[in-house]
């Protein structure tokens, strides 16, 4: 009889008489219709459970490696294929869609693993020690009933949709009802459901340039040109946009990556162009939450709930893992969207929405934000004197909300320059080229929610080290 393999990792036991039978008959050691022996005699052969052999018989005869006869016993199944021992061990070629094709582009191939950095102010980074965990985990105990036993619905759960209708009146000036709320796993979902819904080669959609590069990427996947609209210091500027686009993505409350705010002048003129162009505005309200200098400005979506689709997340001001987010926009857009969602995802994770609902409505969400953007405005400020401090050439703008700090190079300095001479000393940061279309002027990005204000100080002081006068050869 055949030997029983060691086991692999975590194998269940009639999983490894499973696959000692199975490689038996693929090799040609177990026969076409030969008669196994029973299953005390293999129980013992192979000093197992007889149980642990009848589930193994049985998912082997469920696969079509083995018959049951009755009141003969179990034999190999006939006329199985014979293994071909000269074939290659290979997947055959994959054959990629013009989608996949435009969605790779500008991924570059996996690089070898780097050394980490003593200090990490790249972007990507997520607050740390603010997560409300316990409070968390005591909301998620309560509602995984409701949440297996609820039916579900394509746009989120009841509850959670009107507890974010109430927040989203509340705080961000937005005119929502339920029937206007779609719940995503974060804003990307939203931003990859509108691109394939409106977008398509041949449509044009303009985007801030510097800009999100995930929101790029899902435009330029459907095959659609992007207009880049440039970025000062009263946010996009309003006389690029393009008469043929069909849509703008924007980020008018802290624009990313830069930090500004966009001026009432410019919000007027885009919900203007808006209506002369019949193109939608996509309002993506990813800092609300985490602004620590004043009240956040009302989202635009409150001017013209008509005109424009309002998408935010959770996951900058809870947790990345949570993936729960939100596009509030016209029942029109949100009826269609509900209909083609079954195409790529059932429904938004019911859990977690249910656990969101309990903390919008029942404060625990707003007591989070405040230890959050105290905790958020320390690490900038900490930051900001840094900055002052060790390089004071420099001239950084001190941001409202959101977790980077967008920081203009002063003349002769190069971001790959900086970026390199930063790594030699342990320092890693994001450069403004990573988020551009277009030239622009040199800057580096730093994130700092992630960071302690010793962690920042340390961070600041070797990178003014490594730009110092004598150190470029260093």
């Amino acid at each position: 009889m055949l030997p029983l393999p060691p086991a692999q990792p975590g194998e269940p036991q009639h999983a490894r008489v499973a696959r000692a039978l199975r490689e038996g008959v693929r090799v040609g050691a177990l026969a076409p219709g030969e008669r196994l022996p029973g299953s005390r005699e293999l129980s013992r052969h192979w000093q197992v459970a007889r149980n642990t052999v009848i589930d193994a018989l049985e998912q082997l005869q469920a696969e079509g490696y083995l018959e049951l006869r009755r009141r003969s016993g179990t034999y190999v199944a006939p006329l199985l294929p014979a293994p071909d021992s000269s074939a290659p061990l290979r997947a055959p070629p994959l054959h990629l869609s013009a989608w996949a094709r435009r969605a790779l582009e500008g991924h570059d191939e996996a690089a070898a693993p780097e050394a980490p950095p003593l200090i990490d102010f790249r972007l990507g980074r997520h607050p740390s020690g603010l997560f409300p965990s316990a409070q968390w985990a005591q909301a998620l105990s309560r509602h995984a009933y409701d949440a297996s036993s609820s039916p579900p619905d394509p746009r989120g759960p009841l509850v959670t949709r009107l507890a974010l209708c109430e927040w989203l009146r509340r705080e961000r000036g937005a005119q929502v009802t339920p029937e206007m709320l779609l719940l995503t796993g974060g804003a990307q979902e939203a931003l990859d459901a509108l691109s394939r819904l409106m977008l398509e080669a041949g449509r044009v959609v303009a985007a801030e340039d510097p800009g999100y590069p995930g929101a790029r990427a899902a435009f330029q996947a459907t095959g659609a040109a992007l207009w880049p609209l440039e970025v000062d210091d009263q946010g996009v500027r309003v006389d690029d946009l393009p008469p043929q686009a069909v849509a703008a993505y924007l980020t008018p409350g802290t624009q990313f990556p830069t930090g500004v705010t966009l001026s009432a002048a410019r919000r007027s003129a885009l919900l203007a162009w808006s209506r002369r162009s019949g193109a939608w505005l996509i309002e993506d309200d990813y800092a609300a939450d985490l602004h620590y200098a004043a009240r956040p400005p009302a989202s635009l979506q409150g001017q013209a709930p008509e005109r424009v689709l309002l998408l935010g997340t959770f996951s900058q001001s809870l947790a990345p893992a949570l993936r729960s987010g939100y596009l509030a926009a016209p029942e029109s857009v949100i009826e269609v969207l509900t209909r083609t969602r079954p195409v790529t995802q059932r429904t938004p994770p019911t859990l977690d929405a249910l656990a969101l609902a309990e903390f919008l409505s029942g404060g625990g969400y707003a007591k989070h934000l405040r230890r959050a953007r105290s905790e958020l405005r320390r690490r900038h400020d900490a930051l900001i004197a840094a900055l002052n401090r060790f390089l004071p050439a420099f001239e950084p703008r001190p941001v409202a909300a959101g977790s980077q700090l967008y920081l203009p190079l002063p003349g002769g300095w190069s971001e790959r320059e900086v970026q390199r001479r930063a790594a030699r000393a342990g320092v890693a940061l994001s450069v403004g080229s990573e988020y551009r279309l277009r030239p622009g002027e040199a800057a580096v990005l730093l994130a700092f929610a992630h960071l302690s204000p010793e962690a920042i100080r340390q961070g600041i002081e070797r990178l003014a080290a490594a730009l110092a006068p004598g150190s470029r050869g260093r």
